[in-house]
């Protein structure tokens, strides 16, 4: 559905009719448990975005520094962040194109999982890190996402961000290895 600035209306004069083109599609960047690192392949991984959504354990201000280079960032803290931190919130819930979008930890329900999360946001797209395990997820029209960890490499896995694409109301996403 289109709503607001997401639609672009025009006046056909031959026919008196009114025609509504889709909206440019909105890219947002994802990142989550940087731990203090911005690898120089998150720059290239989130070129173009619009806003990068942080969830959590950035791991201090140079990283919401090195991160604002790409785009503005939107961040909420982890487990590992010092408490009371005024750059991070404890969650945020983000419209873009017509669907809400919910980021946090993830810590916050003990271990998450797309099902815990689903039932405890009511949102369409569900953001989250913790587990550092790149993962997506979709139920009923709704999606959640962990970009998995774009810091320090553990646990064997692959470091990732995410590239959220939303176009008329339909968000999907892309996870992106970074070195």
């Amino acid at each position: 559905m289109l709503q607001g600035a997401d639609a672009t209306t025009t006046h056909n004069d031959s026919s008196h009719q009114l025609m509504t083109t889709p909206a440019t599609p909105r890219v947002i960047g994802l990142i989550s448990d940087t731990h203090g690192l911005v690898r120089a392949g998150v720059h290239d991984a989130l070129a173009g975005v619009e806003l990068i959504l942080h969830a959590g354990d950035v791991g201090g201000d140079d990283v919401l520094r090195e991160l604002a280079l790409i785009a503005p960032v939107l961040a909420v803290y982890g487990n590992t962040d010092v408490p009371g931190d005024p750059a991070l919130r404890a969650e945020i819930v983000h419209p873009v194109g017509g669907l809400s979008i919910h980021v946090s930890h993830g810590h916050e329900i003990g271990s998450p999982t797309p099902a815990g999360l689903l039932h405890s946001y009511p949102h369409d797209v569900i953001v989250y890190g913790h587990t550092h395990r790149a993962l997506v997820t979709r139920a009923d029209g709704r999606l959640v996402v962990n970009p998995g960890a774009a810091g320090p490499r553990r646990f064997d896995l692959v470091p990732s961000v995410g590239r959220l694409t939303i176009a008329d109301g339909v968000a999907e996403v892309e996870i992106v290895p970074v070195r």
